[in-house]
């Protein structure tokens, strides 16, 4: 009995090491998503309203939420975001979603982290064009919202560092695990079709994952758009030679997380990809070189939409009503 069950104890170890091994080769270039760990709810509650409150904007019409609605893949789905009076922005809407994994903020990475990121569409004029100052006198003005800023932070003085720090604890809950593609790497074989997994083996033996890797798929460098063929593009956007100045930066942007990318339509900094096919397609020739034929390019965006994960499921906030000094929205100024 002993060496039968030192022999079962074996075979149990031999699988379990084969299943342990096989996970490991899955995971090797994209890891599963792991829920976000919420450490102050209240904060994250308090950052959740300024998300999604239109005072914060000089027309009192446009939120955080305008250009990255939750309800959608955290985007607006158009080109490039209409902003105050009605402008076009210069270049596309990334995704809120899992954007606290990225190496940095906007497509040009002029903001270290979502906290610097927050300020600032605010006071950007072809977006919520509200200057700093106003914008803290706005919320200084609304009761309910300094007193949830002293309970958080031990006083009622209102400044944009708190105004930031709040949106960008919220931000950081605003991940998506439990896609399709995350099971098949936590060892569900089950969970991919043959198309899916070949599309998979496409994307990968074709050196995508040299740039979307990891756990966003994505956003953990940058790249200069058109390698092997000049990218054409109308949009001003230059890049990070914009940040830098260095002209070897020029046209280099922040690789996108792939995550949820069904969702996430147009693609592109400007937009111009309108669908997912058309992207691999103009990625494949321009990045790698590679002219995919019709069926590689149906198995690859396969793969792509099991990218989805689950959306937090929210309830829209009840913001706090204003004051009687709470400045009115001024929406032609």
């Amino acid at each position: 009995m002993k060496r039968l069950n030192s022999a079962g104890i074996l075979i149990a170890l031999t699988i379990a090491s084969a299943s342990v091994n096989a996970m490991t080769e899955r995971q090797q270039w994209i890891q599963p998503l792991q829920p976000a760990e919420i450490k102050n709810p209240e904060k994250v509650e308090l950052g959740k309203q300024l998300f999604f409150d239109p005072r914060l904007s000089m027309s009192g019409i446009i939120s955080c939420n305008t250009c990255h609605n939750l309800s959608l893949g955290g985007v607006d789905n158009v080109k490039t975001s209409i902003g105050h009076k009605w402008q076009a922005g210069p270049v596309n809407a990334p995704t809120v979603f899992n954007s606290s994994l990225a190496i940095a903020q906007f497509w040009d990475g002029r903001a270290e982290d979502l906290k610097a990121q927050a300020a600032g569409p605010i006071e950007a004029a072809v977006e919520m064009a509200m200057p700093h100052t106003l914008a803290v006198d706005v919320i200084q003005s609304i009761p309910g919202y300094v007193e949830q800023f002293k309970r958080i932070y031990g006083n009622d003085k209102v400044d944009m560092d708190k105004i930031t720090d709040t949106i960008a604890e919220f931000e950081n809950t605003l991940v998506t695990p439990g896609s399709r593609f995350d099971l098949w790497l936590q060892g569900d074989d089950n969970a991919l079709t043959a198309d899916e997994r070949e599309g998979y083996d496409i994307f990968a033996s074709s050196g995508c994952v040299a740039c979307h890797n990891g756990p966003a798929v994505g956003g953990t460098s940058f790249q200069k758009m058109g390698v092997l063929e000049p990218y054409v593009s109308s949009s001003p956007a230059e890049g990070r030679f914009a940040v830098t100045g260095k002209d070897a930066e020029r046209f280099m942007f922040k690789v996108p997380t792939l995550r949820n990318v069904e969702l996430t339509y147009p693609y592109f900094h400007d937009g111009e990809a309108a669908t997912l096919e058309e992207a691999v397609d103009i990625m494949g020739r321009l990045q790698l070189g590679r002219q995919y034929s019709e069926d590689e390019l149906g198995k690859i965006v396969a793969f792509l939409k099991t990218l989805t994960g689950e959306r937090p499921a929210m309830a829209l906030p009840l913001l706090p009503a204003s004051g009687d000094k709470t400045p009115r929205p001024e929406p032609f100024r």
